[in-house]
């Protein structure tokens, strides 16, 4: 990708031209969303491999290894942007503590929404001179919609759990900004003035995870970005992220990845390479 924002329509034409030439594994410097519309297509992402029942939308993060290969029926949209073309919203920070977001429409109005504003941000962008503030804006505003409707994933906002969205969203914060740090709920529910209990219902009620699982979550995903792109040794890395022992961080990473360390790191090398 060559620019800041790119957009695809996915035709059944396409997509069999993508099925006689299957796309390489591969890393991106550039945000992505897939909404998948008909067909079956396979995604791989981050040694997860499934095939996709749509419509679902599917969201690729910055530095996230992987690889969409549609069968010959798929449709859909394929959109691309750069961290900075669009102000950093809720459903990219999310992405920090999730291995992966990917989840369906609510409904088929659902569904009409994101193609229109998928539509208007084509239309704008094929202009001999496209009006980048403008599928900014729509590009904001279907990025909001995917925010509000993608509830499986976290609630909906509303006066009964604002409250706890409000703890919620401030405890990954403070978690973002401490988690290479060997600390345990214990801290971050002093840092939150609650109890651990407390947060641990807050958690659970608009993450489905607690808070122990959310931290291991993040430290878990920098861990798979540094064995990726960094030459750091594995002692380095668990160090890093506030495992003092290589044996603890390379438990740890198996018993969630289902690989060592190590054999990540050589697995994604060749994929890479």
């Amino acid at each position: 990708m060559n620019r800041s924002f790119d957009i695809i329509k996915i035709t059944p034409e396409l997509s069999r031209q993508y099925a006689a030439i299957p796309s390489k594994t591969h890393q991106h410097e550039y945000e992505e969303i897939i909404i998948v519309t008909k067909g079956a297509p396979r995604h791989f992402i981050d040694f997860n491999k499934e095939t996709i029942a749509p419509p679902v939308v599917i969201y690729v993060a910055q530095g996230k290894i992987h690889q969409f290969l549609p069968d010959v029926n798929t449709e859909g949209w394929a959109i691309r942007y750069t961290s900075d073309f669009i102000p950093q919203s809720r459903f990219h920070f999310y992405s920090n503590f999730l291995d992966n977001i990917n989840y369906p429409p609510e409904s088929e109005e659902c569904l009409h929404k994101y193609n229109t504003l998928c539509e208007m941000m084509l239309d704008e962008y094929k202009q001999e001179h496209p009006d980048l503030t403008m599928i900014k804006h729509l590009l904001a505003a279907l990025l909001s919609k995917l925010e509000s409707e993608g509830k499986h994933r976290f609630r909906q906002e509303s006066n009964s759990n604002n409250t706890q969205l409000i703890s919620f969203n401030n405890f990954l914060k403070i978690l973002e900004q401490n988690y290479k740090r060997p600390e345990g709920v214990e801290f971050y529910a002093d840092k939150m003035n609650m109890s651990v209990r407390n947060l641990n219902l807050v958690c659970h009620s608009i993450f489905n995870k607690s808070v122990s699982e959310i931290i291991e979550t993040r430290k878990l995903i920098e861990a798979r970005q540094l064995l990726t792109n960094t030459n750091l040794s594995i002692s380095e890395i668990g160090y890093e992220l506030g495992y003092n022992e290589k044996a603890y961080f390379t438990r740890v990473f198996t018993k969630k990845t289902g690989l060592t360390p190590t054999d990540f790191k050589n697995q994604m090398s060749a994929l890479l390479s």
